[in-house]
């Protein structure tokens, strides 16, 4: 007798893709790295919280409605992981001088914002400054579509800097910065390419017959099925690196000092003191 599921790849993904969330959540917590990463653990609690509520809520409000609500959390999502890359930036860079690293963070930002206008068609202007609920939704989408474009260019950005420079400047391989960076920048490579090669078939293929339309549908699911996957093993990455502590961690996380403490030592019978001549008490 063979057991027999009733399950599609979106729903098993949707699963191991909370669990891992939640679990992740959990190693931040019980391991007191909240106060270490607390933006990242707030996007990592966004995250999970927008997969429950496309469970919970889908089909049980109005359609603009429940858009208004996944268009708000996304708005929000993207806003967190733009402070998830600083947060990240800030830790891994934190001995270079402040000139330098606002220096640097221009550096970074205008190559992101050179491929942010290139990327993708713009919808018209009209479209996005017309006076209706309807248009601001859709200017909120595409809002937050572009902003999380952007997150995902600055954090593979940043990972290759703290891969390259990190150890320089204390965010060695051993630490949880550059660890969870590089896990961040490889989901971050995963959505864009994605996205890319998304984009690319959808402007050169042309389906002439439903059956050829159902074949671009299925290798855009396909597409989306292999980036969850991703997804799912870079949670699994930051839950393993981040039970563990680094190097040269105590128990409660903080730093052993490198220096040995000072060791006193102590006579257990001081010396006698010698008599000063003349102040000896005479015998009776």
């Amino acid at each position: 007798m063979h057991p027999n599921f009733h399950f599609t790849a979106v729903q098993i993904l949707w699963t191991f893709t909370f669990a891992a969330q939640l679990v992740l959540l959990v190693v931040l917590l019980g391991r007191d790295r909240i106060k270490i990463f607390p933006w990242f653990t707030l996007g990592i609690a966004m995250m999970a919280l927008r997969l429950l509520a496309s469970r919970l809520l889908e089909g049980r409000l109005p359609v603009i409605t429940l858009s208004g609500v996944f268009i708000a959390m996304a708005d929000l999502s993207a806003i967190v992981g733009l402070l998830v890359v600083i947060e990240m930036g800030r830790r891994a860079f934190a001995r270079v001088p402040r000139h330098v690293w606002l220096a640097g963070a221009l550096a970074v930002l205008l190559p992101a914002l050179i491929i942010l206008v290139a990327w993708g068609p713009w919808p018209p202007r009209q479209s996005l400054v017309a006076n209706s609920a309807l248009a601001t939704l859709r200017l909120m989408q595409f809002g937050a579509q572009k902003f999380d474009l952007l997150v995902d260019l600055l954090t593979v950005e940043l990972g290759l800097l703290v891969v390259l420079l990190g150890r320089r400047w204390g965010a060695g391989w051993r630490t949880h910065t550059q660890r969870v960076v590089i896990g961040l920048s490889t989901a971050s490579m995963g959505q864009l390419a994605v996205e890319a090669i998304w984009q690319f078939i959808a402007k050169t293929v042309q389906p002439h017959s439903q059956a050829e339309y159902e074949h671009v549908i299925g290798l855009r699911d396909k597409l989306f099925n292999a980036n969850g996957l991703l997804y799912i093993a870079v949670v699994i990455w930051w839950i393993v690196v981040l039970w563990a502590d680094e190097p040269g961690a105590g128990k409660d996380g903080g730093n052993i000092p490198l220096t040995p403490a000072p060791v006193y030592v102590v006579d257990p019978e001081p010396a006698e003191i010698p008599a000063v001549p003349g102040s000896e008490v005479p015998e009776e």
